[in-house]
């Protein structure tokens, strides 16, 4: 009986420890990762503003291709939403919507996510000239994290930003066939 009272309360000060230290980390997150792309950046940017394309290099859009996806208004323009449920857990629910665009320069996407968590984050998609044919590709996700979740935005940069090289190759690979 003493050892599980010893493993119960070593438990719960691990789990007071970890609440104490969410109220110092920032609530807010931001994750970049750019690549260069051999290509011109209207063809870069052509390519990326419509979300129906993440099919072919988004690391978590490829995760489950059985998931079910929806899509309202015109893709590669403001307002188009590309919805997606998965029975995977680790893909869960959510919406990607396109806010804001700057012809062959910018695309902001709010991404909601519904399961396996709530929340909301920016996306912001940057092309930018590199050289001759080349282009600078930026991918960023920025957001809030409640407290106490907000303590995993001490891991957000490794993890996230994983995904988004990943996912960055993987838009490489395809746009330099």
């Amino acid at each position: 009986m003493k050892i599980v009272l010893t493993i119960l309360a070593v438990i719960a000060c691990i789990i007071v420890v970890l609440l104490i230290v969410a109220v110092f980390v920032k609530k807010e997150y931001e994750v970049k990762r750019e690549i260069t792309i051999n290509r011109p950046r209207a063809t870069v940017f052509d390519y990326i503003k419509f979300l129906k394309n993440q099919d072919h290099y988004s690391k978590w859009v490829m995760a489950d291709p059985t998931m079910k996806k929806t899509f309202s208004g015109i893709d590669g323009t403001v307002g188009f939403k590309y919805a997606w449920d998965s029975k995977d857990k680790n893909v869960g629910q959510g919406e990607q919507e396109i806010t804001d665009m700057k012809e062959g320069e910018k695309l902001n996407i709010e991404v909601r996510f519904i399961r396996p968590f709530e929340g909301v984050g920016i996306a912001e998609m940057t092309t930018t000239t590199a050289g001759n044919d080349q282009t600078r590709m930026t991918w960023g996700m920025r957001g809030v994290s409640k407290y106490p979740m907000n303590i995993t935005n001490l891991f957000i940069d490794g993890i996230l930003g994983k995904d988004l090289e990943a996912s960055l190759s993987n838009l490489k690979r395809n746009l330099e066939k």
